[in-house]
């Protein structure tokens, strides 16, 4: 078994290895870590077919190990996922629906969110390794909503790591907030004026100002990200579709993904778990208005459009940064052009090397999911099922609908990202009752909350909001007055 190195995206040139790509964050030129697709492994039917007898965490472990093995030991991997992904802390099933079409339940974890499952292997593996080198890292996170709590919930009292959360003001639900802000310890969540793309834009520049590092913690190498722009949070998401298959497998008969997608991470990993040999036979990129994607599928021509708010909040990113390794892995290179000097980003999404366009059409089906249609799937499915979905899974399945023309006479699976409970509102709109609120989350809502603004207001153009200067130096003073 060969040993994996990653490269950047942006930077063929830098080959290194997992622990060094993890504790970077982001690679060099702004690019992405990612493995060369010739070096995926490959599982054959049997290995694959044997996963229906393991757990989850026992999954996982055969599904990384390829990935992993050169730099942790079996016995400490083993401990680290069956501590991530013990049953009691994250219980995953899957459930069937109609025909042949299931639902993935990845929502019952710490955050009640499918981000808990790539949060939980991060904040492991991170510690684990700054552990054994003796160091200290700056985790900067941007999250449209779910990422926050996760990552936080992962990262909650390490003793090595700090985190710094960045979220778009009054464009997340009250309980998203609250499982950022209510933690205390080593956990600094500060609320942006903008939208998601506007913390990541601002999460992106920090994690690459090694002067600014320097200046505030006297380490250049003491920033990293746990966005889905890191490989840590990346590979994990490979391992929740051969779970998904091992529960439904039917003979050798092939099954289709619907991913509700925002920033590419979960799908992205879904790609990579069908290269790695799991018979999927089309993965479904279930978008909101918020449609770059698909349209490029259409055109073959990439624009990114303002950011518009939807009811599936954690998917209303304009530019998604994991599309970067998408278009990679399909031969092509993508990248957002930046001023030399201040190193914001003057134009996003330039395309310099076109994917193969056919490949990547036969592979994934994209399509943009309506405002409205988020309420009439929800009302359907729990009219028809009795299922109450919250927004993202019903871009998902409303997706997978589309795709089967209503037949689902294929097998499928839809995944689940959120509990219902975190978007009462928007549940209610589409299905006329409040969802349960989980008693921890009830509890988080009552308890004190420690918010860090940054005050200044984006940049709005055409294109629309851009993260300004006046956000970039506003957030460095409050980090220095924060953490001197």
């Amino acid at each position: 078994m060969e040993k994996i190195l990653y490269y950047s995206t942006n930077n063929r040139e830098e080959k290194v290895n997992f622990e060094t790509a993890l504790l970077n964050g982001i690679a060099s030129n702004y690019g992405l870590y990612m493995m060369d697709r010739k070096e995926i492994p490959m599982f054959s039917h049997r290995q694959i077919f044997a996963m229906r007898l393991m757990s989850y965490a026992e999954i996982a472990f055969q599904v990384l190990r390829p990935y992993l093995w050169a730099e942790i030991p079996d016995k400490d991997l083993q401990f680290l996922l069956n501590d991530a992904y013990r049953e009691d802390a994250i219980p995953t099933y899957v459930q069937p629906v109609t025909g042949k079409s299931h639902i993935l339940w990845l929502t019952n974890g710490p955050t009640f969110s499918f981000k808990d499952y790539a949060a939980r292997f991060y904040g492991r593996m991170i510690n684990y390794f700054l552990g054994k080198r003796g160091l200290k890292r700056v985790v900067i996170v941007a999250t449209s909503g779910d990422t926050g709590g996760a990552i936080a919930d992962a990262l909650c009292g390490l003793d090595n790591v700090t985190a710094i959360i960045f979220y778009p003001n009054e464009l997340i639900s009250s309980l998203q907030r609250v499982q950022m802000t209510t933690l205390g310890k080593n956990i600094y969540a500060f609320a942006v004026n903008g939208n998601f793309d506007v913390c990541q834009a601002l999460a992106k520049l920090l994690n690459c100002d090694k002067d600014f590092a320097e200046k505030l913690f006297g380490d250049e190498n003491i920033f990293t990200s746990a966005n889905s722009i890191s490989i840590g949070r990346l590979l994990p998401q490979a391992v929740y579709p051969f779970f998904a298959y091992s529960r439904i497998m039917n003979n050798s008969e092939p099954f289709i993904a619907s991913i509700p997608s925002g920033n590419f991470g979960d799908m992205v990993g879904t790609v990579i778990a069908k290269e790695m040999g799991l018979p999927v036979s089309k993965i479904l990129c279930g978008v909101n208005e918020n449609k770059a994607f698909p349209d490029f599928l259409n055109t073959g021509i990439y624009t990114v459009y303002p950011s518009k708010k939807c009811p599936s909040s954690a998917m209303d990113v304009s530019h998604p940064s994991n599309l970067a390794r998408l278009i990679d892995f399909y031969g092509g290179h993508i990248h957002d052009e930046r001023d030399p000097i201040t190193k914001r980003v003057t134009k996003e999404g330039v395309i310099t090397r076109h994917p193969d366009l056919r490949a990547l059409r036969k592979d994934v089906f994209s399509i943009g999911v309506r405002n409205e249609q988020h309420y009439q799937t929800m009302a359907d499915v729990y009219k028809k099922h009795g299922i109450v979905l919250d927004p993202h899974g019903a871009v998902g399945w409303r997706i997978l609908d589309a795709f089967l023309e209503g037949k689902h006479d294929r097998l499928a699976v839809v995944y689940e990202t959120a509990n219902p409970a975190k978007f009462p509102e928007d549940v209610f709109l589409g299905v006329g009752v409040y969802p349960e609120i989980p008693p921890k989350l009830k509890e988080q809502r009552e308890q004190k909350e420690i918010i860090y603004t940054i005050d200044s207001f984006p940049d709005s153009t055409p294109e629309g909001l851009k993260l300004s200067q006046a956000q970039i130096e506003e957030t460095k003073e409050k980090l220095i007055k924060t953490f001197s």
